[in-house]
């Protein structure tokens, strides 16, 4: 069993942007290959994660303009959030449970990080005691 915290596998501040930026800003953001989500804010508390698929569905679908369209009125609340000091395998049991690849770490409203399955995955396995050897095999 893992001793880890939440804390020490996130990938800490994460991209973030204002529920009063445009979903154009958002979208800038989204185009890149490596960039999933926008996660947003409301004076510095945690509002919600903002998808390329949400953007298409609540802006682009729905013939609004990108440039007027705060992200305020279209993000998401998150589907799950989880505290940064829970034990690791705790959290693993979570995500895999939820079967979600990436959870925003949230302390006290605050968005602090965000913890991914595949990064979890990684920080669990190095934890792991080598196997013993059977005596036999020696």
């Amino acid at each position: 069993m893992s001793a880890g915290r939440v804390r020490d596998a996130m990938i800490p501040e994460p991209l973030t942007l204002d529920v009063s930026a445009s979903a154009q800003e958002a979208g800038q953001h989204l185009v890149e290959p490596d960039v999933r989500a926008v996660y947003v804010i409301d004076g510095g508390r945690f509002a919600g994660v903002l998808t390329r698929k949400t953007l298409v569905e609540r802006v682009v679908a729905a013939g609004r303009d990108p440039r007027e369209a705060p992200l305020g009125q279209i993000v998401e609340p998150p589907n799950w959030t989880i505290d940064p000091e829970l034990p690791l395998d705790e959290a693993f049991a979570q995500l895999e449970e939820w079967d979600a690849e990436r959870v925003p770490v949230v302390e006290d409203g605050l968005l602090v990080g965000v913890l991914s399955r595949a990064v979890l995955q990684r920080r669990l396995a190095e934890d792991e005691p080598p196997a013993e050897l059977d005596q036999q095999q020696v």
